[in-house]
């Protein structure tokens, strides 16, 4: 005989609710769950962007320095050049009528000019035979036109490496409409003397790495422009101006540059005390 057992309609309700109450709490468990792995990759995604971030600002920094290093490189060889030895060759060539500086020391109509050559330490590029020569308009005078900067040309770089190139822009500083009377005058001199005069100079020097970005604007190549923004003509940018719109990374340093005749006396009358100088033997000459 084969029993059956009915179960009342209570114990049927108390099944029903237990295995409701069990399949509540493995739905909040996935949720859970789920929720932590939501958790673990945003922190991975914020992680992994931070250290692109963090790449980004140690990549920014080192370019920065070199293309400082760069630039600064290039102005102090200027300085080195002028403040150096009147003898050495550098100083002749620099303040000759074909160098950088006797360009504007030894004509007064080349005043307006700007005189650009490709900054490389293993070469003599600070000479007109090596240098671009502009006007206010962006001509070429004499038709000089050697000093642009080539980043296809491996001799243009600052380095075997090809990494960094250097551009220098010297010009003669525009009179300044409340400068101090007689003040561009050397004291002691005659006004008449040319060497008397002083002679302040601006002298730009812009780094660029082309290898991040060419620096060029559709047709226009940027080192081709003018470096000095009352410069520009219409239509074109400055060279600052179209190597940021080329996203090429740059830094240009800007200095002023004081040029004078530094005449020293010497002393000639020992009176009584010792020899005269050497360089007073001929008034000493006939007694």
């Amino acid at each position: 005989m084969v029993h059956q057992r009915y179960l009342s309609t209570q114990a049927k309700k108390n099944v029903s609710i237990n295995q409701t109450y069990g399949s509540t709490e493995q739905g909040a468990t996935l949720i859970v769950v789920l929720l932590f792995l939501v958790l673990i990759m945003l922190a991975g995604v914020i992680a992994v962007r931070q250290s692109n971030t963090d790449l980004k600002i140690a990549t920014s920094d080192q370019i920065n320095t070199v293309l400082l290093q760069s630039a600064d490189s290039a102005n102090q060889k200027l300085e080195m050049m002028i403040n150096g030895n009147p003898t050495s060759p550098e100083y002749k060539d620099a303040t000759s009528a074909s160098g950088v500086f006797g360009h504007f020391l030894l004509d007064e109509k080349h005043a307006t000019n700007e005189f650009i050559y490709c900054f490389n330490p293993r070469t003599q590029t600070y000479v007109k035979a090596n240098a671009t020569i502009k006007d206010v308009s962006g001509g070429y005078i004499e038709s000089l036109n050697n000093g642009i900067c080539d980043y296809t040309n491996a001799n243009d770089y600052t380095s075997a490496r090809q990494t960094v190139m250097t551009q220098m822009s010297v010009t003669t500083t525009p009179p300044e409409p409340n400068a101090e009377r007689f003040g561009h005058m050397v004291i002691g001199k005659e006004i008449e003397d040319r060497t008397s005069k002083k002679y302040k100079f601006d002298v730009r020097a812009t780094s660029v790495l082309p290898a991040y970005s060419e620096p060029k604007v559709g047709s226009t190549k940027c080192l081709d422009q003018t470096s000095i923004k009352s410069n520009v003509t219409t239509g074109n940018k400055s060279l600052s101006d179209c190597l940021l719109e080329a996203s090429t990374p740059s830094k240009m340093l800007y200095e002023q540059a004081e040029v004078e005749n530094v005449s020293s006396s010497t002393i000639c009358i020992p009176f009584g005390r010792g020899a005269l100088s050497s360089q007073c033997l001929l008034l000493a000459a006939n007694p």
